[in-house]
């Protein structure tokens, strides 16, 4: 009533939708802002995640759960004659990620909730997801995915937090009294970048994380001369491409557009993120970087953020004085790399050219950061050109490219694969040089889902029968599931076992018949009839 104008004669599911997010949210804020508190008055090392993917799903049916009110919320419901499920499904998913990369950053900030660790994950506020969905005379076809169109109970605007990302211009060179030189980036085309957080309730601890993500907004929201002039257009060009940048996930890069755009996002994501913790920081320190590496930690998820370790560098220098050796070993102590992909043609490379236009200040860095760089591998492999130019973060060529994962190698402290054997083949071909230099910053980090969203939330039945064998602390220890591994003899807990999981495919089926017409058996039927057909010398 209060917040939403509805009453009792509103019967959109939509709406007791929201009403009961909202609630649910209540019940977060007051351990948000605990939690916050926490880490800010324990002065703990902190974490920050930065990925352009956040997989996230739904977040009423996680938000109740990890809250531990599945069960009142759906009596209370019921109370008012409202099947939760129906609410349940009215959400939106959220369209800020594509697949498995994304859903590992979803996993990895919830489980950091649920382990009481002070992470905090940074990306992008994409108005529009990859797509939606639907399914026209057998066909598939692909429809723009506004899943902000209503809004998301969720979020939080931040406005005090906003930060100014730079685009384009180029850098001047000015000595002090001291005969020491300062870089300014000058003549720069700038966007804002609005956080929006995000409550993540680790499960049932009174732990809630932040992920935060940044809008682009137009520093000005257009040109009123222009618009007096008649010429609307043009009044508002700067704030539609400024907005650009967080409109879409996942822009087509197969033009010069594309692939611009794609890395204005990737600079703007983690521009604005280095920006907000190291403002964070001269908050509680002022301009003392003694203890930065010692107090922080970035991951880089996948190659996309990687030029934050240029960015980082940037900061430091220019906007807060450290010279470079002191910026380097700042740089290389806190920055941490996740590669998920074996495929050369999958790690991005950036042409020089476009860096160059887009980002002048941070390819000068680049440049200076590889003449370091090769020069250490000189120095271990004297001679050695072949090897020179295989490791060299600039790819010689047509045209000169930037090569961001060896970026990503040569200023982080830790590499890891995400799976062991990914890990090693990542040490034995893909990274190969890099590992026989730098054997110590290799490790593996095998990927790893949630079991609350993937079993607690999808099967409670199949989850308490479990939780009634073996216990509850399974839920958040997924190894201890080995303690089912002696009742595999037992002929009751099997019969038991095949129930419910037969009991949910029955009510999948029953809930396709109904909302679709669609009879599964008869289905399964066909396919089984068609693998006949094929293996036939028909």
């Amino acid at each position: 009533m209060h917040l939403l104008g509805r009453d009792e004669e509103s019967h959109q599911a939509h709406y007791a939708y929201e009403a009961l997010g909202l609630t649910v949210r209540d019940r977060l804020m007051e351990r948000w802002k605990e939690t916050h508190h926490t880490y800010k008055q324990e002065k703990c090392k902190r974490t920050f995640y930065l990925s352009m993917e956040y997989l996230m799903g739904r977040s009423l049916s996680n938000a109740m759960l990890n809250l531990g009110v599945n069960d009142v919320a759906t009596q209370a419901m019921y109370d008012l004659g409202i099947e939760i499920e129906e609410l349940i499904v009215s959400e939106r998913d959220a369209g800020l990620g594509n697949g498995g990369l994304g859903r590992l950053a979803a996993c990895f900030i919830d489980s950091s909730a649920t382990l009481q660790l002070p992470v905090i994950g940074y990306g992008l506020r994409y108005e529009y997801g990859m797509f939606t969905q639907v399914i026209e005379n057998g066909e598939q076809k692909e429809k723009p995915d506004h899943w902000l169109r209503l809004r998301n109970v969720w979020e939080v605007k931040r406005q005090e937090y906003t930060h100014r990302v730079h685009f384009g211009g180029h850098t001047e060179v000015q000595t002090d009294v001291d005969g020491v030189r300062h870089y300014i980036w000058v003549d720069t085309h700038d966007v804002l970048a609005v956080p929006y957080d995000t409550p993540i309730p680790g499960y049932q601890n009174n732990t809630v994380n932040t992920l935060r993500l940044w809008k682009a907004e137009a520093t000005e929201e257009f040109n009123l001369d222009e618009f007096n002039s008649g010429d609307y257009a043009e009044a508002v060009a700067e704030k539609i491409g400024a907005e650009n940048i967080t409109m879409v996930l996942y822009p087509n890069d197969a033009n010069e557009n594309g692939k611009s755009l794609r890395l204005r996002q990737q600079y703007f994501m983690t521009s604005a993120s280095l920006q907000d913790v190291i403002s964070h920081w001269v908050g509680l320190y002022g301009e003392d970087f003694s203890l930065f590496s010692e107090k922080n930690c970035f991951q880089l998820n996948d190659t996309h953020p990687s030029i934050a370790v240029a960015e980082l560098m940037r900061l430091l220098m220019d906007m807060h004085d450290l010279p470079w050796d002191k910026a380097w070993e700042i740089t290389c102590s806190t920055m941490a790399y996740t590669n998920h992909t074996l495929l050369p043609e999958a790690l991005e490379r950036w042409p020089v050219p476009l860096m160059q236009s887009l980002l002048p200040r941070l390819m000068e860095i680049i440049f200076e950061i590889n003449a370091h760089f090769i020069c250490q591998v000189s120095a271990k492999w004297p001679g050695d050109t072949d090897k020179l130019a295989r490791m060299s973060i600039i790819e010689e060529g047509g045209q000169k490219q930037v090569r961001m994962a060896y970026l990503a190698i040569v200023g982080s402290f830790s590499v890891n694969g995400v799976a062991e054997l990914h890990s090693k083949l990542l040490q034995k071909d893909l990274f190969s040089d890099f590992y026989n230099l730098w054997p110590e910053k290799f490790n593996n980090k095998t990927n790893g889902v949630t079991p609350r969203r993937w079993l607690v939330g999808c099967n409670p039945e199949l989850a308490a029968f479990i939780t009634k064998t073996i216990g509850s602390d399974w839920v958040t220890d997924l190894s201890l599931l080995k303690k089912l591994a002696p009742y595999a003899d037992d002929a009751s807990f099997r019969k038991q076992w095949r129930a419910i999981k037969q009991s949910a495919k029955q009510e999948l089926a029953d809930y396709k018949k109904q909302e679709h017409d669609m009879d599964i058996r008869v289905c399964c039927r066909f396919i089984e009839v068609g693998k006949n057909l094929n293996n036939s010398k028909i």
